[in-house]
């Protein structure tokens, strides 16, 4: 079997490694008789698994101790639905700086408990550019200030912590966590589905500031309540043990890789490659955004002839490199290079790209 470079954005292409480590725990996991998925959330065998997985990823992502880690259901969007309700009081105001699609879809989420109030937006300008700090409208009341650190449609990242000062800093991370070094403090709450860096679509991390568990936030139901998921160290219902074992076996490749230092300078490499093959190939093709804001993770791109993309997708897949169209609501093309896309695929994709430009200029 000949495996492809997978550029889709999420699910994501996982470590050969990991993918070959749990096709062979699959039907006896360490000796038990028995598939990790067959076990009881709340046996010693699936508890150690839970155990591992939150050690490694403090170790990994080097977060603090007056932090709670929490692996959910509900992805990414749920959080940005309980975060409001867990942290806010009804009707209280909240910041939000919007940077892309995913920004609005966490205004979505949280206008039905707070007062959002968008301290900063970059739509005007097709969200090709962040908007400087130094103008954010940041309220002195807000309950939070909500970021997207990287924005999986729009292809733009945030390169450096905000200081948005005394309010909590809450970022979803969901497509540039453990990408590089983090200084974990800075946040309140960071919030990530597992399905790009981390893991298995399924599962969602939390890491949220002990403090802040403190708020009496709104009335929510106990399975919404995000003290009780503390409390019930991620299993307050039977939780998605499969996704949270993979994303475990994730956590120990990285780690044995060289951790989130040796995941960035592999990031940087790669995405300065592809970004010089789109710059360099005299606008063939063309990136819209900001050079200091351009993420690492997600890369857009556009033909100078949309008439072409039907062929440049038909042949990419051809030549073993998949997941290349562009989300729906911005078109063309994106290639998602997250940590387990080797620097071996994104140099195929760029000689892909430069035959492709020489057959069809």
């Amino acid at each position: 079997m000949s495996r492809v470079f997978n550029f889709s954005a999420g699910p994501a292409t996982l470590p050969e490694a990991v993918l070959e480590q749990a096709r062979d725990e699959l039907l006896d996991w360490r000796g038990v008789g028995a598939s990790i998925v067959e076990l009881s959330h709340r046996g010693a065998e699936f508890m150690a698994v839970a155990a591992e997985a939150e050690a490694d990823l403090r170790r990994l992502m080097s977060i603090p101790d007056d932090y709670a880690v929490l692996f959910l259901a509900g992805g990414a969007t749920t959080a940005q639905a309980l975060i409001p309700l867990n942290i806010a009081a009804a009707g209280q105001r909240a910041d939000y700086v919007v940077t892309g699609h995913w920004g609005k879809t966490s205004i979505k989420q949280a206008r039905h408990y707070v007062d959002v109030h968008v301290a900063a937006t970059g739509e005007a300008g097709g969200f090709h550019d962040i908007p400087s700090p130094a103008t954010w409208d940041l309220s002195t009341d807000a309950a939070y200030v909500h970021i997207t650190a990287n924005e999986t449609i729009h292809g733009v990242e945030f390169r450096d912590i905000p200081d948005v000062g005394a309010a909590p800093l809450v970022a979803d991370f969901s497509s540039s966590i453990a990408s590089e070094p983090l200084d974990v403090s800075k946040f309140g709450i960071i919030y990530a589905g597992a399905q790009k860096n981390l893991g298995p679509v399924g599962v969602t991390v939390v890491i949220l500031r002990r403090d802040l568990l403190e708020r009496e936030g709104q009335p929510r139901a106990d399975i919404f309540d995000y003290r009780s998921h503390v409390k019930g160290e991620s299993m307050l219902n039977t939780p998605p043990t499969w996704n949270w074992y993979l994303a475990g076996l994730v956590f120990k490749w990285m780690l044995a890789e060289g951790g989130v230092e040796e995941f960035a300078r592999r990031n940087a490499r790669k995405s300065t490659m592809l970004y010089d093959a789109i710059d360099g190939s005299g606008g063939y093709y063309r990136n819209d955004v900001a050079p200091a804001v351009r993420s690492r993770m997600n890369v857009p791109f556009f033909l100078h002839d949309a008439a072409l993309d039907k062929a440049f997708l038909a042949e990419s897949v051809a030549a073993g490199l998949i997941g290349l169209k562009g989300h729906r609501a911005l078109g063309g093309m994106r290639a998602s290079i997250y940590n387990a896309m080797p620097e071996a695929g994104v140099r195929a994709l760029v000689e892909f790209m430069a035959d492709f430009r020489n057959r069809h200029g």
